[in-house]
């Protein structure tokens, strides 16, 4: 049996690269952070040699860690006899806009998270790569390695800002010409930041400053607990009694 069928990936990865990855595993899935610096290094090795063989690069995203492991609900301090959850008003989307969260313990704020297939040894990998300047993102496009990314890049360029260095057609891809921002970006705010509406005078679509006050809508949870069932029950024999 040869060593690539013994070595399990991520005894396979670390063994090539070395220091030039951090590998995790969780549930069976391998994740690889690797430097924006050695991505197209790295890349070019996962597609090429025989241990790896990931010639398929099925989905690409940006991430934004603004706010990361910060929660707006009350798990902790539950009452003994009921499930009163209250919302805390700390994490991303309540907060006022000028005491919007910025620094959080994640140092580098904006990531590209891909997903590689290989079809010839059935195995597959996420790779994340941070980039190094919060207020300009920016990692290697990987259009070069797996030309089928061309969209998924232009897509994470459009919702998070992160720029594909070397990419041929960088432009947005779901917004409208004229859009103002990120709208995946955690510090975006949820009405936007312009309205648009036909101007009868003008004869034209003009953009205007929003007119609607912020606000985020908490979904109730309906929960189907054994205590409230049976309060359900006890209330309804009381009910045929009297």
């Amino acid at each position: 049996m040869s060593e690539m069928q013994t070595n399990s990936l991520a005894e396979r990865l670390v063994a090539r690269f070395g220091d030039n990855l951090t590998l995790s595993v969780t549930h069976g899935a391998v994740t690889a952070v690797v430097e924006a610096s050695n991505l197209l290094v790295v890349a070019t090795a996962l597609r090429d040699e025989a241990g790896f063989r990931f010639s398929e690069l099925v989905d690409l995203c940006g991430v934004d860690y603004l706010g990361y492991g910060q929660t707006e609900w009350d798990t902790v301090d539950v009452s003994g006899n009921g499930f009163s959850r209250g919302v805390e008003g700390e994490a991303v989307g309540r907060f006022a806009w000028q005491d919007r969260p910025r620094d959080v313990a994640i140092p580098k704020r904006y990531a590209s998270v891909f997903h590689l297939l290989s079809i010839d040894l059935n195995q597959r990998l996420r790779v994340r790569v941070f980039c190094d300047d919060n207020d300009l993102p920016v990692v290697p496009s990987l259009i070069g390695i797996w030309p089928g990314v061309n969209w998924f890049e232009r897509e994470s360029f459009d919702l998070y800002g992160i720029i594909y260095d070397g990419h041929p057609d960088l432009r947005r891809i779901l917004t409208d010409y004229g859009f103002v921002g990120h709208p995946f970006r955690k510090d975006f705010p949820l009405i936007g930041n312009v309205e648009v509406r036909y101007d009868p005078e003008q004869k034209r679509v003009i953009y205007e400053p929003v007119s609607i006050e912020p606000r985020v809508l908490v979904p109730r949870v309906i929960r189907d607990d054994a205590d409230l069932i049976q309060a359900k029950a006890e209330a309804a024999d009381h009910w045929r009694e009297n």
